[in-house]
């Protein structure tokens, strides 16, 4: 069973570490170091576009740098934790910067995430600090993190980005526009992190209820994304749409927001709802940016009725977080005019890509292949024995960028990692004689929504609070528009009746995030089991799908 260190975090064992700075992966240098060396390089080169506001390379270093000298002044020092749950917006970019500059480990939460899960981010981590809007899409996220903060003894600030930041809290827009004064860089580079310290906690998309925390070093995230973007091309005059929400591995560093800035491109946050999205490729001369399949498939259909948008400049479109259908792939160069990049990857490290002059057929069929040579991959059958390529098994992984366990979770790691290393990723792939991954589904039970992944057992936990509920099993249903949905089966007590308002009444009063909320709700008399007495979850997608194909609809709502 993987052992952690002191920091809770479990390290490469020393002779893979060794190697891996030999060969070259692990280069040594902090995150913001490497950040500021390029700025250094092209201090006038725009490096970030916020809807008016357009910063140079060397104005978002200088303000990451007077950030971090704030964050001293309030406290905050090297090994600290803050949540950040901010929208896509210039606060996060130069927040990120600086708490990489400073050593103060980041903490990705999402938009959707609420009271439930930023409250067990802040406990777990153990944060002194959360980053938040005040007001989004009608949730008060400020009044959310003050009632974490009475009940947490770590948690000394809260940052508020917005109108309403208020007097007790940390005005996240006054403390990232005061520039930078002289000096500010010296003294930020006193406390500059060491590249083998904890640069940032991503969330696990795991099945064992509220996430795990997936501790990414200076030295392993930097090649993430660096390696990535020589895979994607990018460089200089690469401009990156940030559409998708960057507490997201994806958009942070695949290569995404750090692999465009680690290469002197240009940033362009926004909305990945087309009616905006293509205004905006269009305005700025977006060349590449990522998506998840649901918002790709939105982007094709808009296409089709406004085909006058001009996206000429775009390149290339990633597509990832789940498998995307071969004929929804097959329609993005003809109709988009760009070229389609499968991504296959995981906050836990291992990343495949589609190469930009792969044939057609490859983009568009697989999952693409490892990016780094020293990852190494095996594919299981369910008794652990290596298959035949082309044989569908469960892929295991290690290498340069997956770490060898979660934050402080002996438990989990027993069940994810081998004794030796390997990561089970639990998803189910065929490994193509070329090296390409064929993604056939997954061993995990999770339901992958819009591209966020929600774990079925955590639903089932607050079906079993609800009144009147004898047994309950949430499995994904399939979705045109977001891939999968979420349908709970439940098992009512005698003499009790169970709806969907009920379940989401519960999960409601507990804070939980609504993208969880299930879809649709089946009653039954028994639920279906295997022969050994165990749900059986296959019987039970078999049979929403039946009933959907029966209703002549695969979208339930």
């Amino acid at each position: 069973m993987p052992r952690p260190s002191s920091n809770g975090a479990v390290p490469w064992p020393e002779e893979y570490a060794r190697r891996y700075a030999d060969q070259g992966y692990w280069e040594g240098h902090a995150i913001g170091d490497t950040l500021h060396t390029v700025a250094d390089a092209t201090p006038d080169a725009v490096a970030l576009v916020d809807g008016d506001r357009r910063l140079t390379y060397r104005q978002l270093a200088e303000r990451a740098d007077a950030v971090a000298l704030r964050m001293t002044a309030l406290g905050l020092r090297p090994d600290d934790r803050l949540v950040v749950q901010l929208p896509n917006t210039a606060e996060f970019v130069i927040l990120t910067y600086a708490c990489l500059r400073l050593g103060v480990i980041l903490v990705m939460a999402l938009p959707g995430h609420r009271r439930h899960e930023v409250g067990h981010l802040v406990e777990h981590s153990e944060a002194v600090a959360v980053a938040v809007p005040d007001l989004l899409k009608g949730h008060d996220h400020r009044a959310m993190a003050f009632e974490i903060a009475a009940d947490s003894p770590t948690l000394r600030h809260v940052l508020v980005l917005g109108d309403k930041a208020g007097d007790d809290a940390v005005d996240l827009r006054e403390l990232c526009a005061t520039p930078a004064t002289a000096g500010d860089r010296a003294a930020v580079d006193a406390h500059r992190p060491d590249s083998s310290s904890i640069a940032v906690f991503l969330l696990s998309g795991g099945t064992t209820g509220l996430p795990k925390l997936i501790a990414r070093t200076h030295d392993d995230y930097v090649y993430n994304a660096r390696r990535s973007a020589e895979v994607c091309a990018f460089g200089p005059g690469t401009v990156y749409f940030a559409a998708l929400p960057l507490g997201h591995n994806f958009p942070l560093a695949c290569p995404g927001l750090l692999g465009t800035l680690l290469n002197g491109g240009r940033v362009v946050l926004g909305s990945p709802n087309p009616e905006k999205a293509f205004p905006l490729v269009e305005r700025e001369g977006v060349t590449a940016t990522a998506l998840v399949p649901a918002i790709a498939q939105r982007w094709l259909d808009h296409r089709q009725e406004h085909p006058g948008s001009d996206l000429s400049s775009l390149r290339v479109l990633q597509v990832g977080g789940s498998r995307l259908a071969d004929h929804v792939a097959r329609r993005v160069r003809p109709e988009l005019g760009c070229t389609l990049q499968q991504v296959f990857g995981m906050a836990e490290g291992l990343l495949n890509y589609t190469r930009l002059d792969d044939p057609e057929d490859i983009i568009c069929t697989t999952q693409g292949r490892p990016m780094c040579e020293d990852d190494e991959l095996l594919v299981v059958d369910e008794l652990g024995n290596p298959v035949p390529d082309g044989t569908p098994g469960v892929l295991l992984t290690r290498g340069p960028y997956t770490p060898r366990g979660y934050y402080r979770a002996p438990e989990q790691n027993a069940r994810a990692f081998t004794d030796d290393g390997w990561y089970r990723t639990g998803d189910i792939v065929r490994l193509r004689p070329d090296g390409n991954l064929v993604v056939e589904g997954r061993d995990k039970d999770m339901i992958i929504r819009g591209g966020e992944n929600i774990s079925a057992e955590e639903i089932e936990n607050f079906a079993y609070q609800t009144p009147g509920v004898a047994r309950a099993a949430a499995v994904a249903m399939p979705d045109e528009r977001l891939g999968e949905r979420v349908c709970l089966y439940v098992v009512p007590e005698p003499g009790h009746t169970v709806t969907l308002d009920d379940i989401h009444h519960v999960m409601e009063g507990a804070g939980v995030a609504r993208f969880k909320f299930p879809d649709r709700l089946v009653t039954v008399p028994e639920l279906a089991a295997t022969k050994v007495g165990k749900i059986d979850k296959k019987a039970l997608r078999a049979d929403i799908a039946h009933r959907l194909d029966t209703e002549g609809t695969r979208d339930d709502q």
